[in-house]
C-alpha cells in the first residue's frame, strides 16, 4: 500500500520488513553522500547538496559593505576603480567612495558637488540626493536631485567635472528636467544604446496626490539638455508598491530590457525593489509577479532594500549595489550582492525566490487543492519509490545557498501516533540525503531550511519519497 494517508484518516499499515528496508536505504544514501564528500577532490563545490545530522554551515548572513549613511548609490567604473556616489549626508551634498572590488571602500572626505545650480535651494531640510554619474566622452556628468527655488518642487540638475573624483560644477541656467505640473522630477539614471544617451527619471507625483511614473527621455551626450519628449514606462499599480515607483535602473540582458525600480515608503521596512521587462526600449514593460528584493525576501537581514544600481564586478559578473536600513534604523547603509538573469528575470543572491511545487515537474504524485497552501495547491501522494517533485532553480553565483522547503506532514505510525517523515534531496543529480520533516498535521504548513551548494546558473533540485508521507507546497532559494 503506497497511497498517502488522507487528511484526517489513519496511516496505512506498512509491513515492518518494508519499513526496515526503507530506513536502511535512507541511511545508506546518507552514508554514501558523506563518503563521497570525504573523498572528493578539494575545490569549490558546485553540484552537491549536503544535509545530514551534521548539517553544513548555513550561508553567511548579508552584511553591509559600507556601514555608514550612503543611500541611493550610483556606481561608475573607470580604469578598474569603482566610484560610488550617494545622497547627501555628513554635511556633503553628494558623497563619494572608491573601491577596486565592490567590497572594501575608501570614503572621500570632500563634497564632490560643493555647489548647486543657481536654480536650486539648500534651505533646510537638505534635498540633494540620488546622483547619477557617467563618462560623457570629454569628462564626466553628474545628474542630481535638488529643490527648485522658484517652483518649490524637486527637480533634476546637471553638473560637470574633468575626473570622476570631481569636483562637479553646475551646468546650465536651470534644471534639466522639472515638470512642476507632475510634482517635479527626481531619481535620474542613464542608459546608452547605439550611441544615443537616454535619461530615466521619476515624476514626483506622490508629493501632491498625483501618480508617479518612470520616464525615458533622450538627452545630449553630455547630459546638459534633453533632445526628445519623455516616454512613460511604468506607474504604481501593485499593492506592494505603496502608491509610488522610483529609482529606475535599466539594463539589457538575455536579449531583453530589464527595468529595476524601487517602491514604497523609503523610511520603512516596506521599501522594496521591483522589476519589469520589455522586448523594446520604450516598452511596453511587464512587471514581475513578485518584487526582486524585500525585507522579507532577505529574511530580515536587510530592511527596506532599494535605490539600486547594477555594475560589472570582478570577473565580469553583474553585481547589484543598494541601500538598506541599519539595525538601529538610524541610517541607510550600502550592500552589494551577486546578480544573475534567469532568461531575463533578475535573481539576487541572498533574496529568496519562490518555486511552487504544483508548477514544478511532478512524477508519480498528484497536485491537489489545499487549504492555506501558497497558491491554494500542493503536491501530495508522493507515496511511491519513484515519486518525486523536481524544481528548476537559478543561482546568481556558485556556492552555499539556503533552500527552504515548505511542507506538510500528517503521518501516523502503526499505533496511530504522529511521526516524522522524510524526502530524499538531490541537487543536479548528486548528493542524495534525507531531509527530515517533523509532524505538522495535514494542511498545516511549516518550513524546513536546508543549506545546499549550487552552481552558477540553472540547477535541478529533486525531492523524492522517503520515510512515511509528506506533501510539498513550495521551495524558496536564497
Amino acid at each position: 500500500m503506497h497511497h498517502r494517508n488522507q487528511p484526517g484518516s489513519a496511516a496505512p499499515r506498512v509491513p515492518e520488513r518494508a519499513r526496515r528496508r526503507l530506513r536502511n536505504a535512507v541511511v545508506a544514501l546518507g552514508v554514501a553522500a558523506c563518503l563521497a564528500a570525504a573523498t572528493a577532490p578539494a575545490g569549490p563545490a558546485t553540484t552537491a547538496a549536503a544535509v545530514s545530522s551534521a548539517a553544513p554551515a548555513a550561508p553567511a548572513p548579508m552584511s553591509p559593505v559600507l556601514d555608514q549613511d550612503f543611500a541611493d548609490p550610483d556606481v561608475l567604473t573607470v580604469g578598474g576603480v569603482h566610484h560610488a556616489y550617494a545622497t547627501n549626508a555628513h554635511g556633503r551634498n553628494i558623497q563619494h567612495a572608491t573601491s577596486t572590488d565592490l567590497v572594501h571602500w575608501t570614503v572621500d572626505t570632500r563634497d564632490v558637488l560643493p555647489a548647486l545650480g543657481a536654480w536650486a535651494t539648500l534651505d533646510p531640510p537638505r534635498h540633494v540626493w540620488a546622483p547619477e554619474v557617467f563618462d560623457n566622452g570629454d569628462g564626466y556628468t553628474m545628474l542630481y536631485t535638488a529643490r527648485d527655488r522658484a517652483g518649490g518642487r524637486q527637480c533634476v540638475g546637471t553638473a560637470l567635472a574633468a575626473t570622476p573624483d570631481g569636483p562637479f560644477r553646475p551646468a546650465g541656467d536651470g534644471p534639466l528636467v522639472c515638470p512642476l505640473q507632475e510634482g517635479g522630477a527626481i531619481d535620474a539614471s542613464s542608459h546608452t544604446e547605439n550611441g544615443t544617451r537616454h535619461l530615466l527619471w521619476k515624476s514626483d507625483g506622490n508629493c501632491c496626490g498625483l501618480d508617479t511614473w518612470i520616464h525615458l527621455q533622450r538627452i545630449s551626450p553630455d547630459g546638459t539638455r534633453t533632445t526628445g519628449a519623455p516616454v512613460r514606462l511604468i506607474t504604481q499599480d501593485r499593492p506592494w508598491e505603496g502608491g509610488l515607483v522610483e529609482a529606475p535602473t535599466l539594463v539589457r540582458r538575455d536579449g531583453r530590457y530589464v527595468l529595476l525600480y524601487s517602491a514604497g515608503d523609503y523610511r520603512s521596512d516596506a521599501y522594496a525593489t521591483g522589476w519589469a521587462t520589455s522586448e523594446t526600449l520604450t516598452g511596453p514593460y511587464v512587471k514581475g509577479d513578485a518584487p526582486l528584493m524585500t525585507t522579507e525576501s532577505f529574511s530580515g537581514a536587510v530592511a527596506g532594500p532599494g535605490g539600486q544600481d547594477v555594475v560589472t564586478g570582478p570577473g565580469g559578473r553583474d553585481r547589484i549595489l543598494f541601500h538598506g536600513w541599519s539595525a538601529d534604523r538610524s541610517r541607510r547603509v550600502l550592500y552589494a550582492a551577486d546578480l544573475g538573469f534567469a532568461d531575463g528575470r533578475p535573481v539576487v543572491r541572498g533574496s529568496k525566490v519562490r518555486h511552487e511545487a504544483e508548477l514544478a515537474r511532478v512524477h508519480h504524485a498528484k497536485v491537489r487543492d489545499a487549504r492555506d497552501a501558497w497558491g491554494g495547491r500542493t503536491v501530495g501522494y508522493i507515496d511511491h519509490p519513484d515519486s518525486h517533485v523536481e524544481f528548476r532553480v537559478f543561482a546568481a553565483s556558485a556556492g552555499r545557498h539556503n533552500l527552504a522547503v515548505r511542507y506538510g506532514n500528517g503521518s501516523l505510525d502503526a499505533a496511530g501516533a504522529p511521526v516524522s517523515a522524510t524526502h530524499l534531496l538531490t541537487v543536479n543529480g548528486t548528493g542524495a540525503v534525507a531531509v527530515d520533516y517533523p509532524y505538522t498535521g495535514w494542511d498545516a504548513w511549516r518550513t524546513r531550511e536546508v543549506p545546499v551548494d549550487l552552481r552558477a546558473g540553472w540547477n535541478t533540485v529533486r525531492l523524492t519519497k522517503g520515510e512515511h508521507h509528506a506533501e510539498l507546497d513550495a521551495v524558496e532559494v536564497a
